[in-house]
């Protein structure tokens, strides 16, 4: 099965407004050039609280209602798929979620993944969780046929999430990661993350799990690296210029045939039998101190 995506990036702000208008203009654009589903990254369209936006104090929901909503219309008039990155408000003094909403071609909002893992320590006073409240729900849904995940950021340093996705039938994760906005001192460390760390991590994913992962980065700067298409093989497939707004088309084909080492025993593996092959019952195997 083939299906057309587009991994977008472009520089994320506290202006709700301006990022209205670079999601709107990429929908528009990427339909332009044939997209089925378009992935944005985290925070894209309400801003990143503890980046672009010091609390949530005073923070313009009715505002990031009626944009949203004029997204949706647009999508709907398009046609398309969109995962978008947002902020959802929850009850009284809860904190809200650092979201990713699956808009449906009818404009309908269909499920929405937050953010399982949101940076911070046990206080709940720093990073993330100084803003938000986590979440513990995998996302899956199906666009012509192709299975596809959702994860956010600091996700990705939990491999226990990407082998659940596997578990799952998982053919595509859409990764929405915002890691951006930094001074140059900062970045000399987190340029590293990104261009070893992150890039390395969601290859030995795809590769590993045998899927395909879209990342996509906020591209304010000083942002610490561009987005890119991860094949099932593990090798980069496409990736975009650094801290330039772009959208990124690619047609992935779940019936292509990648490179795939473990696919005789993975499934084996995920249900806890951790050898290939048949075991054999022989004294000298069993005893682990003779030559």
């Amino acid at each position: 099965m083939k299906l057309t995506i587009a991994t977008c990036q472009f520089p994320v702000s506290s202006d709700i407004e301006r990022n209205f208008r670079y999601v709107s203009r990429q929908l528009r654009l990427a339909h332009e050039r044939g997209a089925e589903l378009l992935h944005f990254s985290e925070a894209c369209l309400g801003g990143y609280v503890g980046v672009d936006v010091d609390s949530f104090e005073d923070y313009p929901w009715d505002l990031l209602r009626e944009l949203t909503q004029e997204i949706l219309e647009l999508t709907s008039s398009l046609k398309l798929w969109v995962v978008l990155g947002s902020n959802h408000r929850l009850s009284g003094k809860h904190k809200p979620h650092n979201s990713l909403y699956v808009v449906n071609p009818r404009g309908q909002i269909v499920d929405r993944y937050d953010k399982m893992f949101c940076t911070g320590d046990r206080s709940g006073k720093k990073d993330d969780l100084s803003h938000y409240s986590p979440g513990s729900r995998f996302v899956m849904f199906k666009v012509k046929g192709i299975r596809c995940g959702l994860q956010i950021c600091h996700d990705f340093r939990y491999p226990e999430l990407y082998r659940e996705y596997n578990r799952k039938g998982a053919q595509l994760v859409l990764h929405s990661y915002y890691n951006g906005g930094m001074n140059p001192e900062t970045k000399k460390e987190y340029q590293n993350v990104w261009a070893v760390l992150v890039r390395a991590t969601m290859q030995a994913y795809a590769g590993s799990n045998h899927l395909w992962i879209s990342v996509n980065n906020t591209t304010r700067r000083e942002s610490s690296g561009s987005s890119f298409l991860v094949r099932p093989d593990g090798l980069v497939a496409s990736t975009l210029p650094l801290h330039r707004a772009g959208v990124l088309i690619h047609t992935i084909d779940t019936e292509a045939d990648y490179y795939d080492a473990s696919k005789d025993w993975r499934r084996r593996a995920l249900r806890g039998i951790y050898h290939s092959g048949r075991l054999v019952q022989d004294r000298r195997s069993a005893d682990r101190t003779c030559l």
